[in-house]
């Protein structure tokens, strides 16, 4: 998708500090961090939101979250915890019409996120 900001990072469009890219998904440092660890995971193939996912695509959410859980123990967050987030539609927070996941770690978090 042309005007995606996220495809334009997976284009090299745009610049973006990698973590991990494979042929499927590009991982990389939030530019606005929320934690002192705060990386965004998104699959390469433009897939809007979680309401797009179909039995075509559903694949990609297993391997994000192996992707995941091999990034959080590189960055040292795995053993005390992480949160991964998942924003759908407008009223869930979803500002970039991409599916996304952002993982952060590095401090405690509280219930409700609010």
């Amino acid at each position: 998708m042309s005007d995606c900001i996220f495809c334009k990072i997976v284009n090299n469009e745009i610049p973006s500090k990698k973590v991990y890219e494979d042929d499927k998904v590009l991982a990389f440092y939030d530019i606005s961090p929320e934690a002192p660890v705060h990386i965004v995971v998104i699959p390469k193939e433009h897939i809007q939101s979680a309401n797009e996912l179909d039995d075509n695509n559903v694949y990609i959410v297993s391997h994000i979250f192996m992707v995941i859980k091999k990034i959080a123990k590189e960055l040292g967050i795995a053993e005390k915890g992480y949160r991964v987030v998942n924003n759908c539609g407008e009223d869930g927070g979803q500002s970039v019409h991409h599916l996304h996941f952002h993982v952060l770690g590095g401090r405690s978090f509280k219930w409700p996120p609010g």
